[in-house]
């Protein structure tokens, strides 16, 4: 089997027997010449035009942001409708095991990872790069989905001025995307009953968005939540947009409306301090 990258930005992949049972197969994932913008996720039934006003003020004002989601549920093409409300005067570096963000901006570094050769040498890992892009004086950096011991030092980026950092991950829910954090951390070496991975957690990441792939096959933005801290021994999380299903809903047709809480987020003052209170209450209807 192989795993490679097309000159087009392609990603294919390619089994044949004895590992693939019944034939060669051969799976291409091709990508959008031009990225896609949040104003078509809009149209396209996504998310609401009051969530995508929210989700560019949240990349304008350098939240820390995580998009949770299932596979093919949307994560990456969300960052990337996302980025397009990044500073041009920024630094952002990227990291991912296959190279699917697409960015607009000058100053982007782009890393990839590198698996062992035959002989199990000449592995370059998520943690690798991610240590090396912190000497790198990024504004921003973005990791295409954590899956193992490089989440604390993505955490500790957070915390230590690289505001403005975004990554995904596979989980089905809000409160998910918290446990997989933690275990995550536990797998390096953290023990977890000290409570350093909920403290980081709290203090680091701002929002997080739920998106899936729902079965009539459109990819929803299902909710965006906030952090709100720490309650006892648990991370405390609290909605701002949530998808409410309707009961009209088929096997085949799924009906349902993108609705606001209307609850102020913690992060009200940073928008003071960035001149856009005044747009952040209009988007929330308050």
């Amino acid at each position: 089997m192989v795993d490679a990258r097309l000159k087009d930005g392609s990603r294919v992949n390619v089994a044949v027997p004895p590992l693939a049972i019944d034939g060669a197969t051969i799976t291409i994932r091709k990508f959008p010449a031009r990225p896609v913008t949040l104003d078509q996720l809009v149209k396209g039934g996504s998310l609401s035009s009051q969530m995508a006003a929210f989700l560019g003020l949240a990349a304008y004002l350098r939240l820390n942001i995580l998009v949770s989601g299932g596979t093919g549920s949307g994560k990456t093409t969300l960052m990337n409708a996302m980025s397009s409300y990044i500073g041009q005067g920024e630094r952002i570096v990227t990291i991912e095991d296959a190279a699917e963000l697409r960015f607009q901006q000058p100053h982007v570094v782009r890393f990839e990872t590198r698996p062992p050769n035959v002989e199990g040498t000449g592995e370059i890992t998520m943690r690798t790069l991610m240590r090396n892009a912190l000497r790198m004086r990024p504004d921003r950096i973005i990791i295409g989905e954590i899956r193992g011991d490089e989440v604390l030092d993505l955490l500790q980026a957070m915390n230590t001025g690289h505001d403005g950092s975004m990554s995904t991950l596979h989980a089905n829910s809000p409160r998910e995307a918290m446990t997989r954090v933690e275990g995550m951390a536990a797998l390096a070496g953290l023990d977890p009953r000290t409570g350093v991975v909920k403290r980081q957690l709290a203090d680091a990441v701002h929002l997080v968005i739920q998106v899936s792939r729902m079965r009539d096959g459109v990819r929803r933005v299902t909710s965006i939540s906030e952090i709100a801290g720490i309650a006892g021994e648990a991370i405390t999380l609290q909605d701002l947009f949530t998808f409410r299903m309707d009961e009209s809903s088929t096997r085949e047709a799924v009906r349902g409306s993108f609705e606001s809480t209307g609850y102020l987020p913690k992060f009200a003052g940073r928008a003071a301090d960035y001149g856009v209170a005044d747009e952040l209450s209009a988007i929330l209807g308050r």
